[in-house]
């Protein structure tokens, strides 16, 4: 009975010292959210803003640009995969690959090449796995990504567009990515970048100014040339607004994650708390057994003598 109690004490310890860990990550989680969540709110009007204004440009002129003309037989497409650096996020990771390979498979029913870039090691790890080409990826930064990481991952991307697929370019964008929606809601979401659909790019910024004047625009030199200088920032801001949402919705799915790790030890504790006891009553009342037992057999054996 002894070596059982010390077995439930050693656990009881262990689950103690993981519960204080978790509950420690729980709310680091908490605070990174919060300031995720912030600069998620402060990106996302100007992203929002670029994309009118590349719209404004795309339907005032009649200009044949990678960043809004469809191609009439498109066969190669980027595929730009969004995931985490680590892990302890519950289903994070695996339902933005899931929807990466929802996307790709897609892509490859309508006869088009899937190239892809992939952000986050958890993506890296899953192509490796699977002998994937991958075409480039980047490490490192999933937690609090900055501008200058956007720019360093829509650098190839936007090279790769304004190629020629017979030279390895690509024809469109896609970007699979988890949007925060709340702390209890984050959805993998999966867009395309390039080229830019008009027409949904025309109703979202008509409901975003209901009620407003549109403004006329003279383009100088020319459109080509004011698409060509938007094409950058267009992509890199729409890659870092997606970098943020991810990071945001990562250390949300780690908070509720790891709340659900601590309630759980929470548990454990307290059911191998009451295992315990009953093999300290147990113990005890073996050795008040004992006791009995022998001062029984000493009264027999006195009784006996005499």
């Amino acid at each position: 009975m002894g070596a059982k109690l010390r077995v439930y004490k050693r656990r009881i310890r262990s689950v103690t010292a993981t519960k204080k860990i978790t509950r420690a990550m729980e709310m680091i989680a908490a605070s990174r959210v919060v300031k995720a969540q912030r600069k998620v709110a402060a990106s996302t009007p100007y992203a929002s803003e670029l994309t009118r204004a590349v719209t404004a440009v795309a339907t005032g002129s009649n200009t044949q640009h990678p960043l809004t003309t469809e191609v009439e037989n498109p066969t190669r497409a980027a595929l730009l995969l969004i995931t985490s650096d680590r892990g302890l996020a519950g289903g994070y990771s695996a339902n933005v690959i899931k929807a990466a390979e929802q996307l790709t498979e897609r892509l490859k029913a309508e006869g088009k090449e899937v190239d892809a870039y992939i952000v986050g090691r958890k993506g890296v790890s899953y192509y490796s796995f699977r002998e994937r080409k991958v075409v480039e990826s980047w490490t490192g930064f999933t937690d609090s990504p900055v501008y200058a990481d956007a720019k360093a991952i829509a650098a190839p991307l936007i090279e790769a567009v304004q190629k020629d697929t017979a030279e390895g370019g690509v024809d469109e964008l896609h970007i699979v990515y988890t949007e925060f929606v709340s702390m209890m809601t984050q959805t993998a979401l999966d867009d395309r970048l390039l080229p830019l659909s008009l027409d949904k790019a025309v109703a979202e910024s008509e409901e975003s100014v209901k009620g407003e004047i549109l403004p006329l625009f003279d383009f100088e030199p020319s459109a080509e040339d004011v698409l060509d200088a938007l094409l950058p920032r267009y992509v890199e801001s729409r890659i870092y607004n997606a970098l943020l949402q991810a990071a945001a919705s990562k250390h949300a799915a780690t908070r509720r994650a790891m709340k659900s790790a601590t309630d759980n030890a929470e548990e454990l504790i307290k059911s191998l708390s009451r295992l315990a006891n009953e093999a300290r009553q147990a113990e005890i009342t073996q050795e008040i057994s004992e006791i009995v037992g022998g001062a029984s057999a000493l009264a027999d054996a006195t009784a006996g003598s005499d």
